[in-house]
């Protein structure tokens, strides 16, 4: 069975264009929602990417809505903790197939940390 994790460098879900979210309004508070419209930068990339070295730089302190965490998902999209990994995984396939594409590195280096191939 595949096991979720999250792959470093990779940066997919740092893409916040909310052209490619219109249902922002439906998970966020008005208040989460100004930040995370804050939060775009150019490109639709997050402010606090580092393009560079493909990091986030308020990692430690980063939003509610950026972490992957049982709790989180389960208030925000209603996704039971026993349905985490399945529901994790296909956001970041989806993501990273709409940022970098379904033959991109990011997608190779996914699919391998998970256990998909």
């Amino acid at each position: 069975m595949a096991t979720w994790r999250c792959v470093k460098q990779c940066g997919a879900c740092c893409h916040l264009d909310p052209a490619e979210r219109p249902d922002l309004p439906e998970y966020l508070s008005p208040e989460e929602l100004e930040l995370y419209l804050s939060m775009v930068g150019e490109g639709g990339w997050c402010v606090n990417f580092d393009r560079l070295t493909r990091e986030c730089r308020i990692y430690p302190n980063r939003p509610r809505f950026c972490r992957v965490e049982s709790e989180v998902f389960q208030d925000m999209y209603g996704i039971e903790p026993e349905e985490l990994n399945d529901f994790a995984i296909d956001c970041c396939l989806e993501q990273i197939e709409g940022v970098y594409g379904d033959r991109s590195l990011e997608m190779i280096r996914f699919n391998r940390e998970v256990g998909e191939f």
